[in-house]
Parts: C-alpha cells; structure tokens; sequence
C-alpha cells in the first residue's frame, strides 16, 4: 500500500515552458519549498478517467513527471489509464488531417505524451511499453508538415518519447525501431524541421547508428546509406550559413559512426560536405 500522507517534494515548474519543452527538459533536482503529496498526484491519476476532469489531470502531472520517480509505475500499472493517454492521442487524428489544429488541443495532447515519455523513460515500463507498440501511434504525428507552432509542438514531444526510448541504448528498442518507418521519419525532420526538431531527430538516428544491428541496416543497402549521407550533407551545407554547435555534433557522430561500416567509402558517398566553413560552430566540444 501507498502511504497517501507521504509527501514528495517538488521543484517549481516552469508556467513559461511549453508541453514541447517540457518534453525535452532533463529531470531536475528537487528544491525544498513546493510539496503534494501522493493523495493528490493518485487522485490526478484517478481524474484522467473523468472526461470533465482530464484536461487538468494531464496539465498537473505533466507538471509534476520528472520529480515523481514512481509515476511511470502509476500510470502504467494503473487501470484505464494508458488507454485514457491513448485517447487523447486517437482523439486528435481528425485535427492534424486536414490541418486545423488548434493551440488548445496541442497543449493538452502534448501533456498526454509528456506522461508517455516519462512511462517510455523508466526501466521497468519501458519493455511493456514498446510490447504495447505504442510508439506507433505517434507517428500520424511525425508526418505531419505543417510548420506552425502547434504542430511544432507535437511532432517535438513526439520525438520526445522517441528519444527517451533511444537513450537507454538498449537492443530491444533498437529492434522495435528498425521495424517501423522510424528511419525515414528522422530523415525528413532532420532536412525540414526546425533547429530543436532537428537536433532530437538526429539524436534519434545517432542512437539508431550506434547499435551495431541500426548500422548494419543502415549500411544494407547503397539507397539506404545513400539517403542517410545525403540528408547528413545537406545539413552540413545548412550549418556552414546557420550554424548550429548542437546539432552539428550529433551531425558528425553520425558520420563518425557510418564510418566504422567497411563496406563503403565514405568519401566517394560524401564528397566535400564536410570541408566547408563550420569554424562558427564551436567544434572545440
């Protein structure tokens, strides 16, 4: 049983971050000061079964994920309350095709997927989480093009939950991944996102590259690779005029890793992309 007069103490969130941002922040040191105890983070996991009551359910404990180590384990093991995250997920397909969504409905769907991430972080729901195939169903997200910031939004938390699975470095996500369109997804986000989007797109295939099974796939066949290194140079090209010291080294650990195949030479595939003007980027790191 739960203690429910426990308290966890809680670092102050940020009102300003978006869910997006959210998404991608690293789990902060808690800070002495702000407290709920966990009758109220049980009682919020309760209200996302409640329609009337969800919207601010998923807000709190969006707020709330990265300062509560149990709650990839609540939710997960929790009745009704993965299909209630999966709801608001399906919910919002009619939006995104043809393109209208709206603010509102970004906001509240990205803190539905900022719990899924927290769920996809954890060592002991990770397995069943990907069992579950519920990465599949973010993709329609992933597709989509429209520039504004609500689909910015979605599409980055998106890649959240993919990124916290890839971090882990574990061969089973790595083997989910390869049998989705996961690939191709990153691809074109890395060539027509924004910088952030870009930036965790590239982490994606980074991850995906250092999996000896990922570049073994990669390097299967010449289109395979060859779309890979194209979309890799282009963005060289990009950094030289716009740089990016971030990005650019997720960029180069890209290349460095598909370097490692011998079944390729790398500088007939690359060309000069990478002797052009990149002194503006900090490659100190």
């Amino acid at each position: 049983m739960i203690p429910m007069s426990e308290a966890i103490t809680l670092a102050p969130p940020d009102a300003r971050a978006s869910p997006a941002t959210q998404a991608q922040q690293a789990a902060q040191p808690s800070a002495p000061g702000m407290q709920v105890d966990r009758e109220e983070i049980l009682q919020w996991i309760l209200d996302l079964k409640d329609g009337n009551k969800r919207e601010n359910a998923l807000l709190e404990l969006s707020k709330k994920r990265d300062s509560v180590p149990e709650l990839p384990i609540w939710l997960w093991y929790s009745f009704g309350t993965m299909a209630a995250l999966l709801q608001e997920v399906i919910a919002i397909y009619p939006a995104i095709m043809p393109a209208n969504l709206t603010a509102t409905q970004s906001n509240r769907v990205c803190n539905a997927l900022a719990l899924m991430q927290c769920v996809a972080s954890h060592k002991d729901t990770r397995g069943p989480f990907l069992q579950a195939h519920i990465p599949l169903y973010l993709y329609p997200f992933l597709h989509t093009t429209k520039t504004s910031r609500s689909f910015e939004y979605l599409r980055l938390t998106s890649l959240g939950v993919i990124g916290a699975l890839v971090k882990t470095d574990e061969k089973e996500v790595i083997s989910f991944l390869l049998s989705t369109e996961i690939i191709p997804l990153c691809l074109r986000i890395m060539e027509q996102g924004t910088e952030l989007s870009k930036t965790v797109a590239t982490f994606i295939l980074q991850k995906i590259l250092l999996d000896d099974t990922g570049l073994s796939y990669i390097c299967q066949t010449y289109e395979r690779f060859s779309h890979v290194a194209m979309i890799l140079g282009k963005m060289v090209m990009k950094l030289s005029r716009d740089p990016s010291s971030r990005l650019l080294k997720h960029v180069i650990r890209c290349y460095s890793r598909l370097s490692d195949n011998p079944r390729w030479v790398m500088m007939v595939c690359l060309g000069n992309c990478l002797q052009v003007d990149v002194s503006d980027c900090y490659l100190e790191e």
